[in-house]
């Protein structure tokens, strides 16, 4: 089965990402689901997100967890059992989950798409980016810094964030892989590491 790729984000951060190319069927060979995440699973109407819920639990299963591990709060975000730190994702072919023994974590893997460039004014500056005149290198700025917002709005957990007031992503190069990005939000400033890769046209990010 695809585990595609496993990134060590830092001392305590390990993030994990899965190609999903098999059916719904062999996704849930050797897989154990709670009453009710199958219930969950079951009442799926697309075939792509149930493989995508499946092929979260394989990913489980790589770092020793169960889907009985696994928890959520009133806002839907999971926790683990154990009390270390786990967020999670899938878009189209991937998934992806990040774990981390001593810190709040969050990861979103996007599809690289044209109509990001007509929703960007809702979510950053969009005059920020005047200056890159290259549509895909465009596109994949973009990206990053939607799926760093949207790491950076699980981490925090609770529906109130507004991604153009609250949640700012410094700028970045694409050869270093790396930002940082802020949380300002009720008199607090909450700063974060930031980590991309980009993938088969497809955006990962994290952040611890």
């Amino acid at each position: 089965m695809p585990l595609y790729k496993t990134l060590t984000v830092n001392n305590h951060a390990k993030a994990l990402i899965w190609k999903i190319e098999e059916s719904f069927e062999q996704l849930s060979s050797g897989v154990s689901l709670t009453k009710g995440n199958q219930q969950r699973v079951n009442g799926m109407k697309s075939d792509l997100h149930q493989r995508g819920f499946m092929s979260v639990r394989h990913l489980l299963k790589e770092v020793g967890y169960t889907d009985d591990d696994l928890l959520y709060d009133g806002y839907g975000k999971p926790h683990l059992k154990d009390g270390k730190f786990i967020s999670i994702t899938h878009s189209f072919t991937f998934s992806a989950i990040i774990i981390s023994d001593t810190q709040p974590v969050g990861i979103d893997i996007e599809m690289q798409r044209d109509k990001i460039i007509k929703i960007a004014h809702k979510f950053t500056p969009i005059e920020e980016y005047k200056s890159i005149a290259n549509h895909d290198a465009l596109v994949s700025k973009l990206t990053i810094v939607w799926g760093a917002k949207e790491s950076l709005y699980k981490i925090y957990g609770k529906k109130k964030l507004h991604f153009l007031e609250h949640i700012y992503i410094e700028d970045f190069s694409f050869e270093t892989n790396v930002t940082t990005g802020k949380i300002l939000y009720e008199g607090q400033t909450l700063e974060y590491d930031i980590h991309f890769l980009e993938m088969e046209g497809f955006t990962c990010v994290c952040a611890c």
